[in-house]
């Protein structure tokens, strides 16, 4: 899916692997705006949260193996390109970063400028996450087109993982997998017009079943 100039970005539903059971969640919608050096992507979980497991606040500050718990991922490449970088952020306000050479090879801590930040709503039903991405690292930053892969692992209370993506290409949960960045991301509007989209009437909407 391509996304060109748009005065706001839509609104993108996340897919629970066909191995997964949703369990608590209901849908999980996503939405990524764009300027030439920053990215910045909303995710929106609505659930039961009382069956949810959300890492309680913690200090925003660089950890590993975030993926373990509940957490929101984006993923970010050029086109045609083999190396990627991949940026996690807990609902705990924690974080980390990584290159790729290629899939699933090279791995290295992703050097930035800025630590990116999160913005963490909790509500009646309702896990809004607002990441911000400033400056996106190079060599990412200032391309003409991004491909974007956003996903999500939810834990349940009882320890459960399900995996939530745009697109699953493989019998089991890769996030990583070339055939999952399906977003194409040009320079689309000021990334602070992705607060308007959770605002909209069908932003609630509970995803088909």
């Amino acid at each position: 899916m391509t996304i060109g100039q748009a005065a706001v970005p839509p609104l993108l539903m996340l897919v629970c692997h066909p191995s997964c059971d949703p369990g608590a969640v209901e849908r999980i919608g996503v939405c990524v705006g764009r300027a030439p050096d920053t990215l910045a992507v909303r995710f929106s979980l609505n659930g039961r949260l009382d069956r949810i497991a959300i890492p309680p606040a913690r200090a925003a500050e660089r950890r590993d193996k975030l993926w373990r718990h509940t957490c929101f991922e984006v993923f970010v490449r050029r086109p045609g390109e083999a190396g990627y970088a991949e940026f996690n952020f807990s609902p705990s306000g924690e974080w980390a970063a990584y290159g790729f050479d290629a899939y699933r090879s090279g791995m290295r801590e992703l050097g930035v400028v800025q630590a990116p930040t999160a913005e963490i709503r909790r509500g009646d039903g309702r896990l809004d996450v607002a990441l911000r991405i400033a400056p996106v690292p190079e060599p990412w930053s200032g391309a003409e087109v991004l491909r974007i892969a956003a996903s999500a692992v939810v834990e349940e209370a009882d320890g459960a993982l399900a995996y939530w993506a745009l697109a699953h290409a493989a019998a089991a949960p890769d996030f990583h997998h070339p055939a999952g960045f399906v977003l194409e991301l040009g320079t689309t509007c000021t990334p602070s017009d992705i607060n308007t989209t959770f605002d909209r009437p069908d932003s609630r909407r509970s995803r088909d079943r």
